[in-house]
């Protein structure tokens, strides 16, 4: 019997299932396709909510643990995994925004450290070649940001150093409950055996838990990005208008997104959505009117009511968890959420 099984191998899945081999359990990941190739792949890794103050507290409190506590969980998987998920503290510039008394009064609250800009001269000190038509903004320079497609082979790698036992294209078909507790799972037409399950399988969270009376609000919200051509030194900081940023990688890369768009758990892409993407871009910085498009990719966030995430026992059957729900925020709020739920299975173990 396994101690505990985690459905779903997102950062979710892999970082829970980390806290928890490392307070001594056994714990098994089974996931439909393969590990941490759905939207922690796919998205831009902005350790910080898009507009973070206009989250309530359950997320500031999630941000502020990942803000502190990522440094050293980057090192960590380095260490683990020998990949390096690129942790970049390269600021974040939030263009035009109209915001700035919520956006200092989250900064107060949350120790933050956070500048009004009142001038183009400003903006450009920080970001040379931003469009000369912004004229005002807020600095955030303490923002980092690291690369999905590494750190979810960052964190692939710590599993198999810490031995943590995993199985790919193994969809879960049913939880067997009995007496409202969790008794085993079929997957594959396999049995596996536990007492605690961990539901952490993103956009498709909704889905497994479909059967009983209040499935979790998660749905599927598709995000289109594109990636251009290395240039270096062309940006240095992320920038971020309405719902669109820009962002820097080490390499020179820089990558758009994103769209927000509820079309079930379809992932293709469009031209047309690629081109408001390139359109955007180059409204911010004209300069990437010249660069070639590399990539152009989607991802299936799991999105939730207010974008506050599910973290924590269901509640019909005991030992059933869930950590899912996280929108456009998973990595940062990833860290304190695994803790936070490992914390909860543990005690209940």
């Amino acid at each position: 019997m396994t101690d505990c099984i985690i459905v779903g191998s997102g950062l979710m899945g892999m970082l829970s299932a980390r806290e928890l081999k490392k307070a001594g359990m056994d714990v098994l990941v089974l996931e439909k396709g393969e590990l941490g190739k759905e939207s922690s792949w796919a998205g831009g890794g902005i350790l910080s909510p898009l507009h973070p103050w206009r989250y309530p507290d359950e997320v500031g409190q999630l941000a502020k643990i990942g803000h502190q506590t990522y440094p050293q969980i980057a090192r960590e998987l380095f260490e683990e995994s020998g990949v390096d998920p690129q942790y970049l503290r390269s600021g974040l510039l939030v263009l035009n925004s109209h915001e700035q008394a919520q956006a200092l009064a989250w900064a107060e609250k949350w120790s933050m450290n956070l500048s009004v800009l009142t001038d183009a001269d400003s903006i450009q000190a920080i970001a040379p070649g931003v469009a000369d038509t912004f004229e005002q903004g807020l600095w955030l320079p303490d923002i980092a940001q690291m690369r999905n497609p590494r750190l979810v082979k960052a964190a692939r790698g710590s599993l198999d150093s810490l031995g943590i036992k995993y199985h790919e294209h193994t969809s879960v078909e049913k939880l067997n409950i009995h007496n409202a507790k969790i008794n085993s799972v079929i997957a594959n037409g396999k049995t596996y055996h536990t007492n605690q399950v961990l539901i952490a399988g993103g956009a498709w969270s909704g889905e497994i838990l479909k059967e009983f009376q209040q499935p979790p609000a998660i749905e599927p919200v598709k995000g289109q990005m594109i990636l251009f051509e290395p240039v270096p030194n062309l940006l240095k900081s992320m920038l971020l208008i309405d719902n669109h940023y820009l962002i820097p990688r080490k390499d020179g890369r820089i990558l758009c997104g994103s769209s927000i768009e509820h079309t079930g758990f379809d992932k293709s892409t469009s031209s047309d959505i690629q081109q408001d993407l390139l359109a955007s871009a180059t409204e911010i910085l004209p300069a990437l009117a010249s660069l070639q498009i590399e990539h152009h990719w989607a991802g299936l966030r799991p999105g939730s009511p207010d974008g506050v995430p599910y973290i924590g026992r269901h509640n019909e059957v005991e030992g059933l968890y869930i950590n899912a729900g996280h929108f456009r925020n998973g990595v940062i709020l990833g860290i304190g959420s695994c803790r936070k739920i490992a914390a909860e299975i543990i005690q209940n173990a």
